[in-house]
């Protein structure tokens, strides 16, 4: 992430130490091409994860607007980069899933090569949530993504959905195991969020993450 396109957006947030109060959250727009992109003068947080992961839904819980992130049963339906506007200061993108076979081998590529783009190149962009499915044990899909992100030195977290979903041992030992896997390539983990959409837990550790960030790239600006 490059600090120096943040003069905008230290005009306009303060360094905050309460709980982040999400008092407006709008879609912005919705896009394939890199190049047409919101500007990049306010900080950008990521989203994604295995198709049918719980994404909307946890988007949806997290900025508490029923809707705002399109749900569906149907798997891979989110096939752009969507950008959404919160508080007016900062970006939360909702990106396409992986991992989802249904889809031609034509369009998961399209959609590889776009999202590698947008986060490799995006400048503002501060962290990229990886969504994992807390009820089943580690997947082949998510540790590559996460191994990718590592390689090219991505900050990034990890989120584990539908903890409701699950007894309190399988969840215990499904993230485990997923950390267990990550340890055997990485010498410390990143953050890492239980979340439930459906009984909002985890909305606040998430949302006071976020602000941390926030406020840790208010200070630097405000030094220079």
């Amino acid at each position: 992430m490059d600090f120096g396109f943040f003069c905008y957006f230290c005009k306009i947030v303060e360094k905050n130490t309460a709980l982040m109060d999400i008092k407006k959250a709008e879609f912005l727009m919705s896009n394939t091409r890199f190049e047409f992109l919101p500007n990049d003068n306010i900080p950008e947080y990521a989203f994604i994860g295995r198709s049918n992961v719980g994404k909307s839904s946890l988007i949806n819980m997290l900025v508490q607007r029923k809707g705002l992130a399109k749900t569906s049963s149907v798997p891979g339906k989110t096939v752009a980069i969507n950008h959404f506007i919160v508080n007016d200061a900062w970006y939360l993108v909702d990106l396409p899933g992986y991992g989802y076979a249904q889809h031609s081998k034509k369009t998961r590529e399209q959609w590889r090569v776009m999202i590698n783009n947008y986060i490799s190149r995006r400048r503002n962009l501060v962290c990229t949530f990886v969504l994992v499915d807390s009820r089943i044990e580690p997947q082949n899909n998510d540790l590559g993504f996460v191994e990718w992100l590592g390689e090219n030195q991505v900050p990034f977290c990890i989120v584990f959905t539908k903890a409701d979903k699950v007894s309190k041992a399988e969840l215990e030992r499904n993230v485990e195991a997923f950390k267990a896997k990550l340890l055997e390539e990485w010498e410390e983990l990143p953050p890492i969020f239980i979340t439930s959409a459906e009984k909002k837990t985890g909305r606040d550790e998430v949302l006071d993450y976020i602000e941390q960030q926030n406020n840790e790239i208010a200070d630097l600006m405000n030094k220079r």
